[in-house]
């Protein structure tokens, strides 16, 4: 059954008040892929009613009253992605189709919609507790740098109203904020929970309090923000952070305690057990469905946390680094249950998390004493302590092609090639290839010059040919023709045009011709939004150049996607302005031609006319020059050829 979303469902199931009401900007979706749906499951199992209210009308304060007040708080959550994200592009344009609003629909939810549901509800519901979460929340719970104004922002409990954060992904802080208000606890009591943040007006009883630099220090002094992003960087480990404190004007204090322990193996397989519908609400089916579940409906989560350490990852910030996983049991009941779906073709679409084959912590000291708090597990060299292991990754994957309806199971979550190539045992890489992929592998490189691999946090170009090499080996093994996709990315921090060309290069001596590069997304919250807005690495304090032209940006995307007819002006221009015209000719190891490739293919057109076409004779003087032109228009002037496609 589905959590209520209207009084008519309360009625129907004997709820006068309900104990939390969830407002979020996603359309309700029942499956355990979705943040809003965990969390009320998991309230839902603990006694508490829990009831819906997706996308409402934020200019109107009545459509957050229509499951009236509840009895404990009201729960508020962008959704999946941060509202800003979702809605714009890099280049801050408005993105045509949300996949989480019924029909794909833009515009059902409002820019920095965390905050505008909190001040909606405020406005309505003076005292009743308000409690943010999800990924906004979470990225945006102390002072950040702000992307689409190109500002600092405060802390958005500050902006939206609330009472409390519940960042990460919550499902233990929410059950304790949930006991302690239903004991009678007020809400600006509640300073205890793990994995929360709140605010005070002072911090004499806080204990041990890291001190960060005051709001206004990172709003003007971009060194200040970066030496605090820092801090903040090295307190995101259960086992080892410390309070944070962060101060604001008139004696205001934003408190951010120790993240949520990490959950075990029994508290995981308890989540994605709870009673997901996992399809839409079926008020959606007639407006054309959410697109969303599309891509996760034949799907099963393994595990969450990731500790492979990309700068403009936000997976720190939020699951942190100790991976949490799934018993295999757990698994394969979900995917049992999958089968006996009408819908059902036989194919699993994936098994993962934010890294695929990850199914443990990086080595045994995480879950007892937790990750380095000044050393990653992967970055710039494997750790040595590093264990890796994808032998239980494999057996779950082969005790899932032997289920019965079954036909294939995918992988399509991230591969990790470096912790691959770090296990001495191949025979995950061989049984991958055989049986766990279609045609091609997708995988993350990045990019390929050492300077933006160590400012992206990525391994070295050597390693990912040595991954290629092995790839492309074992391929002809078995007998298959599959290809590694990489994803590549366009002016992150560190990345200059000269890396922007050399990258160029890596990709023509590849013979691979991409179809879709991320240019650099300043997201909230990760080392390298720091990096493009102060232009330090918070690290080390050293600077690091940042492309911030338009224009020059555009080249660095156009270079990559050098061989689109569309890109040949910039590509050409990048080229002379860096010295670097030895790249522009009819060599093999040249980029682009010398004229653009329209203009090449009339040429070629009016060559072969000369070599003894079908067309009229050019005339000639008596001298053997040509006279004018045989086409005119009414004007006098020559008339190019018609071409079709203006390419070669």
């Amino acid at each position: 059954m589905f959590l209520p979303v209207s009084k008519q469902d309360m009625e129907a199931r004997g709820i006068a008040q309900l104990d939390f009401v969830y407002v979020v900007g996603d359309a309700y979706v029942d499956h355990s892929s979705f943040g809003h749906a965990i969390i009320s499951r998991v309230l839902e199992s603990r006694g508490y009613s829990v009831g819906i209210i997706a996308q409402p009308d934020w200019k109107d304060p009545e459509s957050i009253a229509v499951l009236g007040e509840p009895r404990l708080g009201f729960l508020v959550s962008a959704g999946n992605m941060d509202s800003m994200v979702n809605h714009y592009t890099v280049n801050k344009k408005h993105r045509s189709k949300d996949s989480y609003t019924p029909g794909g629909v833009m515009g059902k939810r409002p820019d920095h919609a965390a905050a505008v549901y909190g001040n909606l509800i405020r406005r309505k519901y003076k005292n009743t507790p308000i409690i943010l979460g999800g990924i906004e929340a979470s990225l945006r719970r102390m002072g950040h740098y702000d992307y689409w104004s190109d500002s600092m922002k405060r802390s958005i409990l500050l902006d939206s109203g609330a009472d409390l954060i519940s960042y990460g992904m919550g499902e233990k802080s929410i059950v304790e904020i949930a006991d302690a208000l239903n004991s009678g606890i007020e809400v600006r009591d509640i300073t205890f929970v793990r994995g929360t943040v709140y605010r005070a007006r002072s911090i004499d009883t806080t204990t041990n309090p890291i001190v960060l630099p005051a709001f206004e220090k990172i709003r003007t002094d971009k060194m200040e923000y970066a030496r605090s992003f820092k801090i903040q960087y090295e307190n995101t480990d259960p086992f080892t952070a410390g309070t944070l404190v962060e101060e604001y004007d008139h004696s205001v204090f934003v408190v951010q305690n120790p993240p949520q322990m990490p959950l075990s193996v029994m508290e995981m397989d308890d989540i994605y057990a709870l009673p997901y519908m996992n399809d839409i609400h079926p008020s959606y089916k007639s407006q054309g469905g959410v697109p969303a579940i599309e891509e996760i409906r034949f799907s099963l989560t393994s595990n969450r946390g990731c500790f492979g350490a990309c700068s403009f990852c936000a997976l720190t910030f939020h699951q942190g680094r100790i991976v949490q996983v799934r018993s295999h049991e757990s698994i394969l009941e979900e995917a049992k249950r999958m089968t006996g779906d009408k819908q059902f073709k036989g194919y699993i679409h994936d098994v993962g998390g934010p890294t695929a084959n990850f199914r443990a912590p990086a080595c045994a000291k995480q879950l007892k004493k937790g990750a380095c708090q000044h050393r990653q597990c992967l970055f710039p060299n494997p750790c040595p302590n590093m264990k890796a292991d994808h032998s239980d990754y494999l057996s779950l994957l082969r005790k899932l092609r032997k289920l019965s309806g079954v036909k294939k199971v995918f992988i399509r979550s991230g591969i990790r090639f470096d912790y691959l190539l770090a296990d001495k045992d191949d025979t995950f890489f061989h049984e991958m290839l055989e049986h766990h992929i279609s045609g091609q592998l997708r995988v993350a490189p990045e990019h390929i010059t050492e300077r933006v691999l160590k400012y992206m946090g990525k391994p070295s170009r050597q390693v990912y040919d040595r991954f290629l090499k092995k790839y492309e080996d074992y391929n002809r093994r078995v007998g298959k023709q599959q290809y590694a996709v990489p994803y590549l990315m366009s002016s992150h921090p560190g990345s200059t045009m000269e890396d922007a060309i050399a990258l160029a290069e890596y990709i023509r001596d590849l013979g691979y011709i991409p179809e879709q590069v991320q240019d650099f997304y300043p997201t909230p919250s990760t080392l390298s939004t720091v990096m493009y807005y102060t232009g330090l690495d918070p690290r080390d304090m050293s600077e690091v150049y940042v492309e911030r032209d338009v224009k020059r940006k555009a080249m660095q995307r156009a270079l990559i996607q050098y061989k689109d007819t569309k890109n040949y002006e910039l590509v050409k221009t990048a080229l002379l302005q860096n010295g670097r015209a030895d790249l522009i000719g009819y060599g093999g190891k040249c980029l682009i031609p010398p004229r653009p490739y329209k203009e090449r293919t009339e040429k070629s057109a009016a060559a072969k006319d000369s070599r003894g076409s079908s067309r009229k004779p050019i005339n000639k003087d008596n001298r053997g020059n040509s006279k004018k032109p045989v086409n005119k228009d009414s004007r006098g002037s020559s008339r190019k050829p018609k071409m079709k496609g203006g390419r070669r």
